[in-house]
């Protein structure tokens, strides 16, 4: 239950950050690349709560 609380607390600030970085710089190449590092950082937290056993 820890990794499901810190990992939602990590990813949660990860994406508050790029957020931030995407509304202040709005150049289309960084949106680009801000949304793909998202997307492949939620991935890899689900992948990594399913190969731990944790929630589905």
């Amino acid at each position: 239950m820890t990794n499901v609380i810190t990992g939602l607390i990590g990813l949660a600030l990860v994406l508050t950050f790029l957020g931030i970085l995407v509304v202040w710089i709005k150049a289309i190449p960084l949106i680009i690349i801000v949304v793909s590092v998202m997307m492949l950082a939620v991935l890899d937290f689900v992948r990594s709560l399913r190969t731990n056993g944790a929630h589905r």
